[in-house]
């Protein structure tokens, strides 16, 4: 009689490999029928690897954040330096959150991974999807850490085509499948070199798709760039502008100020102005911890020690500061997990609860807030400072105000101007909050929610004109 699968069960997970077939590796997702055929497709169909477009491959690495004074520098001083969260999949490169390192480092230790314009730029680790390509922007002189390639090819034009080809979902399956590792994937070099490269496909459909997606980012940037007019409007609050001129940066400051802070750049006259106008506007103004019941922090386990799981379904969601996007909300495809023995000992002071606010406080995300709105269990990293308010107050308001130009000011203030900046618990806790009556709290919240949604909406079309054209491209490659 043969064997029936329960209908319970989806048909599609349970194959046969002949022991002919193996290719040396075990896992069974390695044999997902679905993703074996589309790349017996495209090899079959493919003229050349990826390797025949490279003059030249190479990695980076991470300077020690221990020496960061001798590697990092700042934008105004420093080199790019690339890491996989500044690669899009419509192969361009985002520079929001971009780390930069000194010229000495860009021309010693990582002489070897310099980037230039029209290199190709492909992710080969970390979680999430792989291969992601970008091509560098014109005039571009940066540098990569060592969880993306560079790669050189003859020029800007075919590395344009290959990022194109390397972001079609139909090729990340295929990349993911040759990955090799658990919480933190990798594709190793010949892997890469490996990938089938079909010729004379036809991207202009999917470069049309790509302009009409950035006009409408750019109307979501818009909305969402009046959001501080309307918080700044509504408070009663003008800030002054800011002045870089020679007779502005000089300033003398008596010693019974210093706030415990001796540096030049936390006793600036635009911060000490700045600050003084909040107390002009309509409304009291709080530091944050008289606002809050609990200010906190966590730690980061031991890479690739026992602390963390593959199981997303038993593990606890570890929440790091890049995993807090610019709109305020919480990124988990990108997430680690770790152990509940870990949750509920070692990092039991840093569990999250649902509406608690998180700053990121290291680092090139310094600023950026959310809340955890989501049910499960969590926890946080040290880059992150969770604060738990008291009852009585609108935590999407206290979001928004410490997202504007007005809860920035307090950080901007704050961070240190350090090669990894970074801002501890305690100043955390001083940051100024306006504080109207919870009615209009609710309101202001209101309508920023409205402004985002409108944002998102137009993010989210942008982003499904792109999709809807890859998915052409691929049902034309396949045959189908």
């Amino acid at each position: 009689m043969m064997y029936q699968v329960p209908k319970h069960i989806d048909r599609n997970k349970i194959f046969i490999v002949k022991r002919s077939e193996i290719e040396g590796r075990l896992e069974p997702e390695f044999y997902k029928p679905s993703i074996a055929e589309i790349e017996h497709i495209i090899r079959k169909k493919s003229t050349k690897k990826l390797r025949d477009f490279a003059l030249y491959i190479a990695g980076g690495a991470t300077p020690k954040k221990t020496e960061g004074d001798k590697y990092y520098s700042d934008k105004e001083n420093g080199i790019p330096f690339l890491r996989v969260q500044n690669l899009c999949q419509d192969g361009s490169v985002l520079f929001d959150d971009c780390v930069y390192i000194t010229k000495e480092a860009h021309e010693g230790m990582l002489r070897r991974s310099q980037v230039e314009e029209g290199d190709l730029l492909v992710k080969i680790t970390g979680v999430g999807r792989m291969a992601i390509a970008s091509v560098a922007p014109k005039g571009f002189v940066g540098n990569t850490n060592q969880h993306m390639i560079v790669i050189k090819t003859k020029n800007k034009e075919i590395s344009k085509y290959l990022a194109h080809y390397l972001n079609l979902d139909m090729i990340e399956k295929i990349a993911s499948r040759h990955s090799t590792g658990g919480t933190r994937p990798a594709l190793d070099y010949p892997s890469v070199k490996a990938i089938p490269i079909i010729e004379r496909i036809d991207f202009s459909h999917i470069e049309r798709a790509i302009k009409l997606k950035k006009q409408k980012e750019s109307e979501a940037q818009q909305l969402l760039e009046s959001i501080d007019t309307y918080i700044l409007n509504e408070l009663g609050i003008t800030l002054p502008e800011i002045k870089t001129d020679l007779k502005s940066r000089i300033f003398l400051v008596n010693r019974n100020k210093l706030e415990g802070r001796f540096d030049p750049y936390y006793s600036q006259k635009h911060f000490v102005d700045a600050f003084s106008s909040l107390y002009l506007g309509k409304y009291p103004v709080f530091p944050l911890k008289s606002l809050s019941i609990l200010i906190t922090s966590g730690i980061t386990p031991k890479s690739g020690g026992d602390a963390y799981t593959e199981n997303k379904e038993l593990g606890i969601p570890f929440v790091r500061s890049g995993n807090i996007d610019i709109n305020g909300d919480l990124n988990f495809n990108e997430l680690l997990y770790i152990k509940p023995e870990i949750h509920n000992t070692i990092m039991k002071s840093s569990q999250v609860k649902p509406n608690d606010l998180m700053i990121a406080i290291v680092g090139a995300t310094i600023g950026q807030v959310g809340i955890y709105l989501d049910k499960r269990d969590a926890n946080i990293n040290q880059a992150i400072a969770l604060v738990r308010l008291k009852d009585g107050n609108d935590i999407h308001y206290i979001k928004e105000v410490i997202k504007s130009s007005i809860g920035q000011l307090s950080l901007n203030r704050l961070k240190r101007p350090v090669a990894r900046a970074n801002i501890n618990l305690e100043e955390i806790s001083t940051i100024l909050v306006p504080l109207p009556p919870l009615v209009k709290q609710h309101k202001i919240a209101s309508h920023i929610y409205t402004i985002r949604q409108r944002a998102k909406t137009l993010q989210e079309e942008g982003k499904a004109i792109v999709e809807n054209a890859k998915k052409e491209i691929e049902q034309m490659i396949i045959g189908k």
